[in-house]
């Protein structure tokens, strides 16, 4: 395969996704053509070996976002029929040349250019950061669970344990993969990198070790738990701090609590999804507290000063004016729940007015002689009137 063969593929359309494809989408399309290619299951079909070379050198410069990168410059500089040879009657030079040591015409952008390709094309046999030997490290998986707090615990903060299920490190046998007494040995075709390397001439490009499949390791008799694989599920118990202030549905993320990474590499993220018991006395609205009080007909009709709960606080003294409707809301600022700036949400009073379910005589003649004093129906003239229009 020439020089401009190599430059002229097209990953993207090897993965089938477009060109501003998101890394999960690519990941996704990879492990869906991987399983349907994989030599494994397909044993004897040399089109879908070489499918499945394909689609892992697509996948192992698409992945990383500084080779998707210098991946995408290349094109867009030489690839697609951007040169040609002189008999073409394009660029007349020679592009081991322009790869070089600097020595093209420019010298300082010959440098340039050939720090961007080489960077892309000789990976040689190391990871992306290591020399030979050295493993590709991985980030561990993003986990997700849920907890159930009280109303109290919400708004206040705490710190819970968290018992969390997800992929790691093997205990039985520590990672390596190899049953106890034994150790993995050095795969001896990549040399410990996970990669193979195939040189094209100018170029070389790398695809995951088809003998240890990417472990970098050779395992001759694996661990009984995880089958060699070095990674097992378990179970661990973390301390999470939930902050002051969350709400019922509210996903938080605690960073490098998820999953541990492989080979050195960062631990995933842990989301929590947030459920909070209902309380009793208070609800939540937004980053208000809200709380019905009941009052007495006399205390709306001639005003009164009443005592008003707040949360894990003193009661606070609410003046209420004469003649206050029923449902009618006072705030009460500073009394709610917490916000991300560290200020206080308001506490939002709504008055119920109680109507006697049962009179004393002494009462009852004194709602008597209010009645006299009113009209109820001459209160109800308009409503009446506008209901026969």
């Amino acid at each position: 395969m020439s020089t401009k063969d190599f430059l002229e593929k097209d990953y993207y359309k090897a993965l089938g996704v477009s060109k501003t494809a998101s890394q999960e989408e690519i990941k996704k399309a990879y492990r869906k053509l991987a399983r349907q290619h994989h030599p494994d299951t397909n044993k004897g079909d040399t089109e879908s070996e070489e499918r499945f070379k394909e689609i892992s050198e697509a996948y192992d410069v698409l992945s990383d976002d500084k080779r998707r990168k210098e991946y995408d410059e290349a094109r867009r500089l030489f690839g697609a029929g951007g040169f040609r040879g002189t008999q073409g009657g394009g660029f007349g030079f020679d592009l081991g040349d322009l790869f070089g040591q600097g020595q093209t015409a420019g010298g300082a952008a010959g440098e340039r250019i050939g720090d961007l390709f080489g960077g892309l094309f000789n990976r040689g046999a190391g990871t992306r950061t290591g020399g030979p030997g050295a493993r590709r490290a991985r980030r561990g998986a993003d986990v997700d669970t849920e907890v159930t707090l009280s109303f109290s615990e919400s708004l206040d903060g705490i710190t819970v344990p968290l018992r969390l299920t997800s992929e790691a490190s093997c205990d039985r046998c520590r990672g390596t993969g190899a049953k106890a007494g034994t150790v993995p040995r050095v795969c001896p075709s990549c040399e410990g990198t996970g990669q193979e390397t195939r040189n094209l001439g100018t170029f070389g490009f790398s695809e995951p070790c088809r003998e240890c499949r990417g472990r970098g390791l050779v395992v001759d008799d694996p661990c009984p738990t995880c089958h060699g694989s070095g990674r097992a599920t378990g179970t661990r118990t973390i301390q999470a701090r939930i902050p002051a202030g969350v709400a019922d549905g509210q996903r938080i993320r605690l960073k490098g609590k998820g999953a541990p990474g492989e080979n050195g590499g960062p631990a995933g993220d842990l989301y929590v999804t947030i459920k909070v018991a209902p309380h009793t006395v208070f609800q939540r609205s937004g980053d208000n507290l809200t709380v019905t009080v009941p009052v007495t007909f006399a205390e709306a009709a001639l005003g009164a000063r009443i005592r008003v709960p707040t949360h894990r606080g003193m009661p606070v003294t609410l003046k209420i004016p004469e003649g206050t409707p029923n449902a009618r809301t006072f705030r009460v600022r500073g009394r709610g729940a917490t916000r991300r700036d560290g200020t206080m949400g308001d506490l939002l009073v709504t008055i119920d007015v109680q109507v006697p379910q049962r009179l004393d005589d002494p009462a009852r003649e004194a709602l008597e002689r209010l009645r006299a004093t009113e009209n109820g129906d001459a209160l109800r003239s308009d409503l009446l009137h506008l209901a026969k229009e």
